[in-house]
């Protein structure tokens, strides 16, 4: 089953429906916005072909109803509604107010270099801007080939052309700064599209804000169709957020920036930025030593927004602002961008460690910082567990990291040469001398203004002496919180305004008038953004349920009686699904088994003489047909609908496997009671969900799948055996085994490594016949605690996965000495028996599973699983060269495919 995400925008404020043709994508990735402002992603897994739009306005509500309303709350503030409107069904209708300040003229530059596929997207994106920008220009940065030209000409005549030889993504950026004749130039990447409300809101931040010097806004993925692109998203992407950030230092501030602000990749990235012109003769020009096409890979973009703070100016992180990166689709670009990564920060590092001196300590100290939080404590980690990112990866930033400490001289040097190669040029504009800041700057007061949300909000211009302002909020004339914002000696936005007053009293707005309980009014709130939002969803299909072929595999070793009752109830399940059962002889040589199977038309039966539950599970599941595979034991007995519920949750496509309850038989017997106290079988009567975040939430401690339930009562996908990183049944665990049991729990943990879903369904329950003797009860006992061992074992040796050690080495012997403990001062839940029993089977446990290898080495292990379509495809393949080929002259064996 496909990993792949399908990524789409959502807005609230128009009608939608269901989002269909999503075959093979296992869920759908929704930007969700109101207005175009981006409330955060909601995912959504998909259901065969469709997400249904019911179920996408659950989600929302349940991640993003509080986003929501602070965004009502904003745009109330922002435009001016009166007392009267002040509930949540009238700020529905509220719609943003467009800003009455002059927008400034922008220039968009796409720096690029024979990447004509990616750059005819991106210029077809720019030509459906909302806002128009004064003029686009393509700036060809030492092409090899005359491609780019050519479409340019070709399909964008009204396009600039512009070529810049010298080669390094700064020399291009710094060349669009010399051709660009707009108030604002806005950056953006070649492998980039562009939303069209993108220029607008760049325009309509500048404009109300005259001290931004710099706007960064919102990237996100254009598709996530492969791994590594997904790898690029886990990682870390480019995605900094929804809520809009304000960063500015002080005078003071400013002398030691680089402790807080040095590592300015949470500012944004260089795909997504815009500057002021003018800014550029008193900071300087970009750095042609650094960024992609020079020695140092990157850094250009972060080293422009620390120079930008350093000199005193704003920098605004705009999430309206929205582009969509194409992230690279293969392993090995991947790769080289991550190694990229480390190289150009460590450059930008060694930069401004030599522009400013005083700076040298504050950077050491964020390059050591990043290089142990980031890198090496990252990738100790994946050492000791599975990463959920190739190591690679990891080890390729590290490695970047120190390459990138050398590499700024080196392409500091090459610059020199092509500054003598090509002469004098713009690129010798030195910055203009840095302004000192006036005294009343020092002063670090606060302002002290009142603002009544019921009027029009206004920027506040007479702060710029104040380092700090403090708001006392009213409504209409009655005092509701007070916000203090720290302005740095500027004058404050209404935008700014209004974002700090829903950030800090939002949730007093909605009932102003003394709200004793203000969660209920957002309780409230959430229900009525619901309400709206059904409202909203057109031509809602009803949700179709897949119907599959299932297998039930049902291994048995000598218990005919049990198997007889279980196969009576296998065989009256109401189900719509084909179906087959597979009865697998663990014991064959015993000719216990046949007849019982034969009171059952249509019931298959296959021996299996190597013992062991995996070897026979295994041998059904290459003999089964089935989309889905489900096990159960012959001493279970299940209930008529149970299969339909079992495989219900397989209707999302995420979900890989499907657990069940298992509920006790009978009680008769006081090893029955003993086992059920014990822990039992069952799991609980709460429907839960485990993934990768939860196989991840494990930090130090091992993976708990033994919570996830039983092969007695579960169901996997076929095609998930085939799946490499997933398997067959480990054959050196499980029942009849050295290790006796925990190749279920192995399973799971595999199936959850590789990404994928399991649903625990309680209600899909089966009844299991417990053990009668205390005999076999101890024996049940002592393999659990010896599969268990070997369970983690596994984990360790196969998956490189330290938690395992934790737990039998450190965390169940502090357990068990714990229960020796009680025991021994008259605690006695268990009995001395049972607590040595587990002793015993935990210690034994890394040699039982030595010695399970050593058995299936000689037994021979089971071929891989080959899914039905394709030992199909095997067998005509197999039949049409056997009538094709001439009579052999020898007889020799025959492939036979299961």
């Amino acid at each position: 089953m496909s990993r792949s995400i399908k990524v789409a925008d959502l807005e609230l404020t128009q009608s939608f429906s269901d989002f269909s043709d999503l075959s093979g994508y296992a869920f759908l990735q929704l930007l969700v916005r109101w207005h175009g402002q981006p409330m955060g992603y909601i995912k959504v897994p998909v259901r065969g072909d469709t997400c249904t739009a019911n179920e996408i306005v659950s989600k929302v509500i349940e991640e993003h109803a509080g986003s929501i309303i602070q965004q009502l709350l904003r745009l109330a503030v922002q435009s001016q509604v009166s007392r009267e409107q002040w509930t949540v069904n009238d700020l529905l209708e509220t719609v943003p107010v467009k800003s009455q300040a002059v927008l400034p003229t922008i220039t968009v530059a796409v720096c690029t270099r024979d990447r004509t596929e990616d750059l005819a997207l991106c210029l077809s994106a720019l030509k459906r801007l909302e806002f128009p920008p004064l003029e686009i220009l393509v700036i060809d940065n030492a092409p090899r080939t005359g491609a780019t030209r050519e479409l340019i000409e070709s399909f964008f005549p009204e396009i600039r052309y512009i070529v810049e030889p010298r080669p390094g993504l700064n020399w291009a950026r710094n060349r669009a700064i010399a051709e660009a004749t707009g108030e604002i130039v806005a950056y953006t990447d070649d492998d980039v599209i562009v939303d069209p409300l993108w220029t607008r809101a760049l325009a309509t931040l500048f404009a109300e804000n005259s001290e931004v010097m710099a706007v960064t806004g919102l990237v996100v993925p254009y598709e996530l169709e492969t791994e590594p692109q997904l790898w690029f998203e886990q990682y870390g992407g480019f995605g900094r957020g929804v809520d809009r950030k304000w960063y500015r230092a002080s005078h003071t501030e400013r002398h030691r920036l680089a402790r807080q602000h040095a590592g300015a990749g949470k500012f944004g990235t260089g795909a997504n930025m815009a500057y002021r012109r003018k800014a550029f003769s008193e900071i300087g020009l970009f750095d042609p030593a650094l960024d992609v096409g020079t020695a140092t890979q990157g850094g250009g973009d972060l080293d422009m927004f620390f120079r930008v703070l350093k000199h005193g100016h704003s920098l605004v992180y705009e999430p309206a602002a929205i582009v969509r990166h194409r992230h690279r689709r293969d392993y090995a670009r991947l790769h080289t961008q991550i190694e990229n990564n480390g190289i150009g920060l460590y450059s930008h590092l060694v930069r401004n460690a030599l522009e400013f001196p005083e700076e040298r300590n504050g950077v050491a100290k964020i390059a050591l910082w990043w290089l142990w939080k980031w890198n090496v404590r990252r990738w100790l980690k994946s050492l000791f567990k599975p990463s959920d990112i190739p190591r690679e990866l990891i080890a390729a930033e590290l490695r970047g990291c120190f390459t990138g400490l050398f590499r700024y001289q080196e392409s500091k040097r090459k610059t020199r040469e092509l500054l003598e190669k090509f002469g004098p040029t713009f690129l010798l504009l030195e910055p203009a001398s840095e302004q000192k800041p006036p005294l009343k700057a020092l002063c670090f007061g606060t302002a002290v203004r009142t603002i009544d949300i019921t009027d029009k909000i206004e920027p506040i211009e007479d702060v710029t002496e104040y380092f700090r302002t403090r708001l006392l909020v009213t409504w209409q004339g009655m005092a509701v919180g007070q916000v203090e914002i720290a302005n740095r000696y500027r004058a404050i936005s209404a935008a700014r305004i209004a974002d700090c007053i829903v950030q800090d009293i939002g949730e007093k707005l909605l009932d102003p008038i003394g709200a004793e309980n203000p969660a209920a009014a957002w309780s409230e709130a959430a229900a009525a953004i619901k309400a709206y939002l059904l409202s909203q969803i057109r031509n809602a299909r009803p949700v179709s349920f897949p119907q599959f072929s299932i297998s039930i595999i049902v291994a048995t070793c000598d218990r005919p009686d049990d198997l007889r009752l279980c196969l009576t109830s296998l065989a009256t399940q109401v189900t719509r699904h084909r179906l087959e059962i597979v009865v697998v002889d663990n014991r064959p040589d015993s000719g216990l088994t046949p007849p019982v199977v034969a009171e059952f038309p249509g019931v298959r039966l296959i021996a299996e003489r190597r013992g062991g539950l995996s070897y026979a599970r295994n041998t059904g599941f290459a003999a089964s047909t089935g989309d889905l595979l489900v096990c159960t034991d012959d001493d279970v007995v299940a209930p008529p609908d149970w299969l339909e519920k079992l495989v219900a949750p397989f209707s999302r496509n995420d979900v890989m496997m499907v657990t069940g309850n298992v509920f006790p038989v009978e009680l008769e017997t006081p090893a029955q009671l003993q086992f059920e106290n014990y822990g039992g079988l069952g799991r609980g009567f709460e429907r839960r969900e485990f993934n990768r975040e939860w196989f991840d939430s494990f930090r130090r401690k091992a993976v708990r799948t033994w919570e996830i339930g039983a092969t007695a009562n579960a169901a996997v996908r076929a095609s998930a055996l085939h799946d490499p990183a997933i398997g067959l049944l480990d054959e050196a665990l499980g029942a009849g085994t050295p290790t006796g049991c925990s190749e279920d729990t192995y399973l799971f943990y595999k199936v959850l490594k590789a990404r994928h879903t399991i649903i625990y369904e309680p209600t899909a329950f089966v009844l299991h016949s417990h053990r009668k003797s205390k005999e076999a009860l101890e024996k049940q006992i002592y393999n659990y605690s010896k599969g268990h061992a070997a369970y983690h074992m596994t984990t360790f040796l196969r998956d490189r996965d330290g938690r395992g050690l934790v737990r039998i080495f450190l965390e169940v012997p502090r357990y068990q000495l714990k229960q020796l403990w009680q025991w021994a001062r008259g605690c006695r839940e268990r009995s001395l028996r049972t607590l040595l029993l587990e002793i015993e089977g935990n210690l034994v446990g890394p040699l039982a599973l030595w010695h399970s290898r050593r058995r299936v080495k000689k037994m021979g292990a089971s071929l891989p699983y080959i899914p039905m379509e394709l030992r199909q495809a095997l067998q005509s393949e197999t039949l049409t060269s056997e009538k094709t080929a001439e009579p052999p002259q020898e007889a020799s064996a025959r492939t036979v495919i299961q």
